[in-house]
């Protein structure tokens, strides 16, 4: 099962971009970024679309369960 969390590291590392680097970018703290990539937490669907803006992606794109 792909998580939200893999997700997002997936498409982070594309754009080859640090967990600081990202969360710099849509205003999170690295921390809080980390605890959502390895599934600690997860992320509002307002939070979930600044990720996705951050990553020039759909947040639909952070919520599929496949891998490609």
């Amino acid at each position: 099962m792909v998580t939200i969390g893999d997700n997002i590291r997936k498409y982070r590392k594309k754009k080859n971009l640090t967990q600081k680097e990202l969360g710099d970018i849509v205003k999170i703290s690295n921390t809080y970024l980390s605890d959502m990539e390895i599934g600690r937490t997860n992320p509002s669907i307002k939070t979930l679309k600044r990720i996705a803006k951050g990553l020039e992606i759909s947040y639909v794109d952070l919520l599929r369960d496949t891998e490609e």
